[in-house]
């Protein structure tokens, strides 16, 4: 793809998330096809260097470890019930520090709920996927440049902090298409997974500075490596509670949230002098930006910040919301997830919710909640 000429096709989200993941390097896709993502499995059979169709979910993120922990960078792609049978594969890797790409898109729940619906209703169970409240990096794309690029990051982040990464999607961006211009999109470098430099002798949970162990693959030539889902020491060895081995531990928080600028992504249009503010993410954010269009046409001061990263939250996002007297989260889901992620869900005279529940947020309905 290149921007030398105007190319406009009937795409949708998941070919061009699938696109940005070979290009920025993932080589294997290992699937279990599920509705709303199946679009993810049918595209990666034409595109990934690797194909696996798993049996069931389970086996799928066992596999995706095994390649991972062997030096590929795996990907796949579920709805909530999937992501619920990975989940205890998922810390696995976590705590194993293997990096690798979910895609996950979601649909209206409860359980099987409505597999053809969108809906934004996984937050709050992906905010506490990690026993013990670790944090994992959550990207949601809200259009189509957005997941051509945010794929490109969650690769990058993946190898470069040696961790799971989400793409966070919704049933209407992955699979209804609409005319793009393709060529609008630059290409995309593959993202370099040249072990970094580290001071001998190699150990396999080592951090340097940066508070990530350099990566080396089984079967590398180089070095004995070890991969360990137990609590362990720099060496990989089961240790249950030394001082080298909860430092490990907390290490995998220290090491994402501390440097979460690095990866911390959000769209900010300000309005000078506004008070009111609209927060957002993922599919309700085209719903956002026609709502501010008419406010402002009817002569309404307001912003809009659309959350691009959506975990770990960065302080830029708690500043940009203090910073302004009356908040509106405009969200697909109940009671407004991401809301009650920055403020709980105690009620606050400067916060409002701009929700809905099984049929997309209109821009009608968020500019009637912000006036």
């Amino acid at each position: 793809m290149n921007n030398k000429s105007s190319k406009n096709v009937m795409i949708d989200a998941s070919r061009i998330i699938t696109e940005a993941l070979v290009q920025s390097g993932s080589d294997v896709f290992i699937g279990y096809p599920i509705t709303p993502s199946n679009l993810f499995y049918s595209y990666s059979k034409e595109r990934f260097p690797e194909f696996l169709a798993g049996p069931d979910e389970i086996s799928v993120l066992q596999w995706m470890c095994g390649y991972s922990a062997a030096g590929k960078i795996p990907v796949t792609a579920t709805a909530f019930p999937g992501l619920a049978l990975m989940t205890e594969t998922l810390n696995m890797a976590y705590m194993m520090e293997l990096p690798m790409v979910l895609v996950i898109t979601q649909r209206l729940g409860p359980s099987t709920g409505s597999a053809t619906t969108g809906a934004q209703g996984d937050l709050k169970f992906l905010d506490g996927i990690i026993s013990g409240g670790f944090p994992m990096p959550i990207f949601s794309p809200s259009n189509f440049n957005d997941a051509w690029t945010l794929s490109n990051k969650a690769v990058k982040t993946a190898i470069e902090f040696r961790t799971p990464v989400i793409i966070l999607t919704s049933k209407e961006l992955v699979m209804t298409q609409r005319s793009f211009n393709i060529n609008s999109l630059e290409p995309l470098e593959q993202i370099d997974r040249t072990p970094k430099v580290f001071e001998p002798p190699y150990k396999p949970y080592k951090a340097s500075e940066d508070k990530v162990p350099t990566f080396y693959p089984l079967g590398n030539n180089e070095y004995q490596t070890r991969f360990n889902a137990s609590t362990h020491d720099n060496d990989g060895l089961i240790r249950k509670g030394t001082p080298e081995s909860l430092a490990n531990t907390w290490r995998l928080r220290e090491k994402l949230e501390e440097r979460i600028n690095e990866y911390s992504f959000f769209e900010l249009d300000t309005d000078d002098g506004a008070d009111d503010l609209i927060v957002t993410w993922g599919v309700s954010a085209d719903a956002s930006r026609d709502a501010i269009n008419l406010l402002r046409k009817k002569g309404k001061k307001v912003s809009l910040l659309i959350v691009k990263t959506i975990l770990p939250i960065s302080q830029n996002i708690y500043n940009i919301i203090d910073s302004y007297k009356t908040v509106t989260f405009a969200e697909e889901n109940m009671t407004g997830l991401y809301k009650e992620m920055i403020f709980g869900k105690r009620k606050n005279s400067k916060v409002k919710v701009a929700t809905k529940f099984g049929s997309m947020l209109t821009p009608s309905e968020i500019e009637e909640i912000v006036n």
